[in-house]
């Protein structure tokens, strides 16, 4: 029987560095990343994709802004760059990883999904809105924003100027899980949950509604990995192997660690928080979900890491 694997990749990874910022650029790294993907493929599992969105939506709220300034065109919501994110970096993993499979002869196709994930409108995150988005501005400005945008929170960012917040709650649901977890079987390769999913709520009819937050990407992949029996969650960040202490003198990287001994490095504080930590957490949530093993590695070493040579081995 064939393994199902849930692979998360990073909204940063797709933009290697500020050179290379162009959506050319990032169908370049793009191609990178399917070329490993489709030799796990190859190597007979079954596959869904998770991608990040951070550097993506702050393109595309700035160019919003600049837009509004210059020729007072309509703001862009939050929500709606979310999905207008899932779309451009889906279409270009699909395409990527089409060609892939086309150039090695596979009968393989991929599809991406546009992902709703439900938020408890009363998470704790809605009151306490603390995810910095888009540009910075100057006292002035951050004035003038709050006369036109009364509802959005700002905040000075470490002295760099004003930045605006927004929610990051917990991911309660992928809305498309059975429709995902349909196509798997169907023998597709699934690209889902962009951005950690479009954040919706659930009204007492059910009726969903779109609200301004971000979604973790990482804790919304597990989430996904849970819904859909995945074997592995796999998390595609920049580091070959997770480190304790890492930067330090006495930095050691993790090659196989149990839950117990993830767990107590995560109390030792070991995992860098807006970093490391999510995913760490992330993990966790897996396992603790019934998952039967996650590895966390960066994108050229994914063919590797499942093999065993190299990556963080996490098992339950």
């Amino acid at each position: 029987m064939r393994k199902k694997v849930v692979i998360a990749i990073g909204g940063n990874s797709l933009i290697r560095d500020e050179s290379h910022q162009r959506v050319e650029d990032q169908y370049e790294a793009v191609c990178e990343t399917a070329r490993h993907i489709t030799g796990l493929i190859a190597q007979g599992y079954d596959v869904a994709v998770t991608h990040g969105n951070g550097p993506q939506v702050g393109f595309i709220l700035r160019r919003s802004e600049i837009a509004q300034e210059v020729a007072r065109m309509h703001a862009v919501p939050l929500v709606s760059c979310g999905a207008d994110t899932q779309g451009a970096i889906g279409y270009q993993i699909q395409q990527a990883l089409d060609n892939e499979f086309k150039k090695r002869g596979m009968a393989k196709m991929a599809v991406a999904v546009v992902t709703q994930v439900a938020v408890a409108p009363d998470d704790p995150a809605f009151q306490n809105p603390a995810k910095p988005i888009g540009s910075f501005y100057s006292r002035e400005q951050m004035e003038a924003i709050t006369r036109e945008h009364p509802d959005w929170v700002m905040v000075n960012d470490a002295g760099r100027g004003y930045r605006r917040v927004v929610a990051s709650p917990m991911p309660q649901e992928i809305v498309e899980k059975d429709i995902i977890s349909h196509l798997i079987q169907a023998g597709y390769c699934v690209v889902g949950v962009g951005g950690g999913g479009i954040p919706v709520v659930r009204d007492a009819g059910g009726i969903l509604r779109g609200v301004d937050a971000v979604i973790d990407k990482d804790y919304a992949s597990s989430l996904l990995a849970s819904a859909i029996d995945a074997d592995v969650l796999i998390i595609s960040t920049g580091v070959e192997k997770v480190y304790l202490n890492f930067g330090k003198p006495e930095e050691k990287a993790l090659d196989q660690v149990s839950l117990p001994e993830l767990k107590k490095y995560v109390m030792e504080r070991h995992f860098a928080p807006g970093s490391m930590l999510p995913k760490i957490q992330a993990v966790i949530h897996f396992l603790e979900k019934g998952g039967k093993k996650a590895i966390i590695t960066n994108p050229q070493s994914l063919e590797m890491a499942v093999a065993g040579r190299t990556g963080t081995h996490i098992q339950a």
